[in-house]
């Protein structure tokens, strides 16, 4: 179930605090045009379209006021295009005023120009340049005697933090902001939105405790204030620790609460968000009419804000209520029009988390096969985004090896310089002095001889490295496994042959295709620490049950496969039930947790021989997926085995490969079925043959 997606919400709701706390009303109360601005500021927030009309009608006046009024000036106008979308005209006047302060000398005008354009450059998705900025901005603030521009930076510093994952120097910055805050004795707005940012910080570190205790000091601040657009910010808040926590109910009355305070104050986009949280959340409480009524008005509300993101998030959660409701068709209508988008902006990981709960979707209202195709989609974007990764990884470590290359290229040539130099001064010597000849020749040696010992020493270097990278660039670094480029390459060169035994059994090989189940469950409740520790764990338990001579992949994500190149044929069953059992019997130990995971196994016998023919290993590995789907479709913590073909005079591997049940179903395909067990109970003995179900 999808509420607005969970980054984006957090990004959102650190963007409006900056918004909201840019230069607050109490520092500029010198002029009318000072006070103008300040009212100004709080449709900026919220309805930038009707303050940029207010801030164009005083552009003139505001051009030649004070260096400070016309700084003020250009961040809100600044920030307003940025609230409307305008990000290229939004970062030119955040450029402005930076270059205004630079022209001015002025540290508070400096500041707030790098803040400005920050929060644009963050709103464009450009998240390093955005933190680099920000820590700037700090930097400077920190040299004036602004409290309220401190606070603001401080706070927008340790956002920045949270951003990167660097939760303990981020939990620094926010406290001391809140420290900072309470010395501004003239107005608590830098206070409420100090708070809000802790708050926030608390709910991502799962300090869910110091997250509600925060909350209610924050709430209690923003009463005081009197302004609905603070209320509207804290019961964002609220609605996010809310939701984490489970408390739907609470969650349920924050959302209520600000949909009448937005539509108060006519914020359309908050509106917008408000009502798709609101079909989230009704969905989680299988309320699917409600959450269908609040899904197509946040669409409609969208539509009207021109904001793309939520109307595509809406789209989807009334794809889960009609499915809900037994409306599959326009359920499935409905999830292709929100994840049109996100195909579109090429955002991966949400539109692999949005793969994950259509085929979750599907799978409830029994549409086994819409399942296996969703499923199949999230695995090619899975392993899209796990081949970038590896590919980044080897980048960078080329890069290092290649500034340690020029390093010592660098030393050659002063060495060289240095050689030369000497050579020079010998000659000069020879010109002057005959008699010292015999000692400058023997100094020549000895330099000659350091060099040729220094030309050694790199040479041996860089074959060290040389193997290093070569070692890294066939090994997964999380799990120490071999990588799915190290298995490409083995593969090309390996002939693998059916033959028999001392015993007289068929010695074959075999392939083992798993994935993690409900990894992303994981993920979500534990934290992405905890996933690389099941990671870690799966890739021990592979140890385990099989052999220093099998080779065990980390194929992409959370999915591995096993080639063991020689095992009697009738013992690949027993294979996947070892797997199946080691995996569910080794609990993972982390932060006070005991998580217990199983996998989905795919396997076959290989070399694969339709019709006489073996098939090539990409189209072995690639059957075993479908037959992992198989097993992820039909209940998971199982295996589906290919055993053989039957009848292929009668068909082709190209209809088998479209659609693997339907193959076996009719009779061609010779699939068995092993079962794995509770995590907590000892795991089946029984392999389970599947017989053909032709006409079934």
């Amino acid at each position: 179930m999808s509420r607005f997606p969970v980054s984006t919400f957090f990004k959102r709701l650190h963007q409006l605090i900056g918004v909201c706390l840019l230069a607050p009303l109490c520092a500029w109360a010198q002029s009318p045009l000072d006070a103008d601005i300040a009212r100004i500021r709080e449709q900026v927030r919220f309805v930038p379209d009707k303050a940029l009309l207010l801030l164009q009608h005083m552009e003139p006046e505001a051009r030649i006021a004070p260096p400070l009024t016309r700084a003020e000036y250009l961040a809100q106008l600044a920030l307003t295009h940025r609230s409307l979308g305008k990000f290229d005209s939004a970062l030119a006047l955040a450029e402005e005023l930076h270059a205004y302060g630079r022209s001015q000398d002025n540290k508070i005008i400096i500041a707030k120009g790098l803040l400005a354009k920050a929060y644009v450059r963050s709103a464009m998705n450009e998240r390093q340049v955005s933190h680099e900025l920000a820590f700037e901005a700090q930097k400077v603030a920190n040299t004036t005697s602004d409290m309220v521009l401190r606070v603001q930076s401080t706070i927008t510093a340790g956002q920045s933090y949270a951003e990167q994952g660097n939760y303990p120097v981020a939990l620094n910055r926010l406290q001391s902001a809140v420290e900072l805050a309470h010395q501004v004795t003239e107005d608590k707005v830098p206070l409420a939105s100090a708070l809000n940012a802790l708050t926030l910080l608390y709910t991502q570190m799962r300090e869910y405790d110091k997250a509600w205790e925060t909350l209610a000091e924050t709430f209690e601040v923003s009463e005081t204030l009197n302004s609905p657009g603070r209320m509207s910010i804290a019961n964002n808040t609220e609605y996010g620790l809310a939701i984490d926590t489970r408390q739907y109910k609470r969650g349920m009355r924050a959302l209520l609460n600000n949909l009448e305070l937005t539509r108060k104050i006519g914020a359309k986009r908050m509106i917008a968000t408000t009502l798709v949280n609101l079909s989230d959340i009704n969905l989680k409480l299988h309320e699917f009419p409600t959450a269908l009524r609040f899904a197509n008005e946040a669409a409609a509300a969208a539509r009207e804000a021109n904001d793309e993101s939520i109307e595509a998030t809406s789209r989807i959660n009334a794809g889960q209520a009609y499915m809900g409701t037994g409306k599959v068709a326009e359920g499935k209508k409905a999830f292709a029009l929100g994840m049109a988008y996100f195909e579109k902006t090429g955002d991966k990981p949400e539109l692999q988390a949005l793969l994950t709960e259509y085929g979750q979707a599907l799978e409830r209202v029994g549409d086994f096969q819409g399942a296996v195709e969703a499923y199949h989609r999230e695995r090619t974007i899975s392993n899209e985004m796990f081949e970038a990764q590896r590919k980044k990884a080897i980048w960078e470590l080329q890069e290092k090896y290649d500034t340690e290359k020029k390093k010592r290229q660098i030393e050659s040539l002063s060495h060289e310089n240095v050689a030369k130099s000497a050579e020079l001064n010998a000659r000069r010597l020879q010109q002057r002095i005959w008699w010292l000849l015999a000692v400058v020749f023997a100094l020549a040696a000895v330099i000659v001889g350091l060099l040729y010992r220094k030309v050694r020493q790199a040479n041996a270097q860089l074959e060290v490295k040389n193997l290093e990278l070569k070692a890294q660039s066939s090994l997964d670094p999380l799990t120490s496994l071999y990588n799915r480029r190290h298995f490409q390459d083995y593969m090309r060169s390996h002939n693998q042959v059916e033959r028999r035994g001392a015993n007289g059994e068929d010695i074959v090989g075999a392939l083992f295709l798993l994935d993690v189940d409900h990894f992303k469950h994981v993920n979500d409740t534990y934290g992405h620490a905890a996933g690389d520790a099941v990671l870690k764990m799966i890739a021990e338990s592979l140890r385990v049950a099989l052999r220093e001579t099998d080779m065990i992949v980390r194929w992409g994500g959370e999915e591995f496969l096993a080639f063991l190149p020689a095992i009697p044929r009738n013992g690949v069953d027993e294979i996947a039930r070892r797997i199946l059992s080691c995996v569910s019997t080794m609990p993972v130990t982390f932060q006070d947790h005991q998580i217990h995971v199983n996998v989905s196994v795919g396997f076959a016998p290989f070399p694969l021989a339709p019709g006489g023919t073996p098939l090539p290993w990409e189209r072995a590995v690639n059957l075993v997926d479908m037959a992992l789907y198989l097993a992820k479709a039909h209940g998971r913590n199982r295996a589906y085995g290919v055993r053989g073909f039957e009848n292929f005079e009668q068909t082709s591997m190209e209809a088998i490969e479209q659609n693997l049940e339907q193959a076996w179903r009719a009779g061609f395909v010779d699939l068995t079925l092993v079962l794995g067990g509770a995590p907590d109970e000892p795991p089946p003995s029984n392999v389970v043959p599947l017989k053909t179900k032709t006409g079934n």
